[in-house]
């Protein structure tokens, strides 16, 4: 019976502070908590999506380094000389066995007058 009593109580008390009146006077305040739930709401949003895009770029970036790694390899190990002259062989290029022949350019000392 008590227990009854209080909550019947408390639904007259609470029907006292919860009228059309004061709702409608606290309007604008009830506008501004929906708004700055709106705004929680949608700041949660931008972080999930600038988190993800960020892990996507990092993922990129790795992938990219990858194959930027792979082909620089690649790009070592056919321009080593033995590779070369596998790859120009069927040309009918080969190494000269003759030293090439350096050339001097004698200059000639200016007149002094």
């Amino acid at each position: 019976m008590q227990q009854q009593e209080q909550r019947h109580t408390f639904k007259a008390s609470f029907k006292k502070v919860v009228r059309y009146d004061w709702i409608t006077g606290n309007i604008g305040y009830f506008l501004f908590l929906a708004l700055l739930t709106v705004l929680y709401i949608a700041n949660g949003h931008m972080a999930d999506k600038a988190i993800r895009d960020i892990s996507r770029t990092t993922r990129e970036i790795k992938d990219l380094q990858f194959e930027y790694k792979t082909l620089k390899s690649e790009l070592m190990y056919q321009t080593r000389e033995s590779e070369l002259v596998k790859s120009v062989e069927p040309s009918g290029l080969k190494i000269s066995e003759i030293p090439p022949v350096h050339i001097k350019l004698e200059t000639r000392k200016p007149k002094a007058n």
